[in-house]
């Protein structure tokens, strides 16, 4: 018979060995790995832009301004919360959910490089075609020769870009949330919803000089959404069609913003104001609905298994 003494005891002894105790936490990530995913980047991101958002490149609440680095104040300000954000919070959220087997995984699609030699020219040739016919056709054909020292940057800031905000972003939406909402919805469904999640995220910016405050108009942003749901089909379609290769993702991604940062307004200088944004958007929606209709909305998704898990 067991006295209340050796019950006590044997109540607090420690588990069998090799047992963990549950935590709570990780047991809520593991049940719903794409909200926590979400979650994590926006809270990550948003936390470390708020000295960005209230100093003197924002709103001014904060007498301190960032200085220049590389002639803008965005690699201080903004480059930082955007390293915490989609990449971080994709790498722990994987970490918790699917261990290193799944981290392994997740990390091969960085170095997914060997895909086609069309899609290289797609990314790298097609994306600045594309934004030159939509300029032509929004300045009615007035078009400037760039300059030699846009020429000459092009290729540098493209460079600089897949390091910072290609790194940054693509790890976490094209690498982490494509997959698992492509498993879980449509194709053209899962594009639906990480477009306006992937351009919501950006929102606090339009606070401070990287969305042009103060200056900017309130349809600045909502043109910015619009763009990025459109875009991301293009980008679903490419990330699929390439095997899941993120470098290509990234390539797209960091060739539009090099394009516009770099060459628009040498190219198309009578297009200014909200004039780039409404172009873009409707450049990437015509290329969007061209694909839908092309692959039947299936956007060249083939069913795989994203993580040991198979989620």
């Amino acid at each position: 018979m067991t006295t209340p003494t050796e019950f006590a005891v044997r109540r607090d002894r420690p588990a069998a060995s090799g047992a963990r105790p549950r935590n709570p936490l990780s047991d809520l990530i593991r049940q719903h790995p794409l909200i926590a995913f979400f979650t994590l980047a926006n809270v990550l991101s948003w936390v470390a832009w708020l000295p960005y958002v209230v100093s003197q490149n924002g709103l001014g609440l904060w007498g301190f301004r960032f200085p220049d680095v590389a002639g803008t104040s965005q690699v201080l300000g903004v480059l930082p919360g955007a390293y915490l954000g989609p990449i971080t919070a994709a790498f722990l959220v994987t970490a918790v959910v699917d261990g290193r087997a799944g981290l392994r995984a997740w990390g091969r699609r960085l170095w997914h490089w060997k895909v086609a030699p069309r899609w290289y020219a797609i990314t790298l040739l097609g994306v600045p075609a594309a934004m030159l016919l939509t300029g032509l056709a929004f300045s009615g054909g007035a078009i400037a020769a760039p300059s030699t020292a846009a020429l000459a940057a092009f290729v540098p800031v493209l460079a600089f870009q897949m390091v910072t905000t290609g790194l940054a972003e693509e790890p976490g939406w094209r690498d982490f949330a494509l997959p698992r909402l492509q498993n879980r919805f449509s194709p053209l469904g899962a594009a639906f919803v990480l477009g306006p999640l992937w351009g919501a995220w950006h929102l606090p910016l339009f606070l401070s000089d990287w969305g042009g405050y103060p200056d900017a108009t309130w349809s600045r942003p909502v043109l910015f959404l619009a763009f990025c749901i459109a875009f991301n089909v293009v980008m679903s379609w490419v990330f699929n069609r390439t095997g899941q290769s993120l470098p290509l993702s990234m390539l797209m991604h960091v060739g539009v913003n090099t394009f516009a940062s770099v060459m628009w307004a040498e190219v198309f200088p009578t297009l200014d104001g909200d004039m780039p944004l409404i172009a873009m958007a409707t450049g990437a929606t015509v290329a969007a609905l061209g694909i839908i209709v092309a692959t039947r909305g299936r956007l060249g998704y083939v069913p795989r298994s994203v993580d040991p898990a198979g989620r």
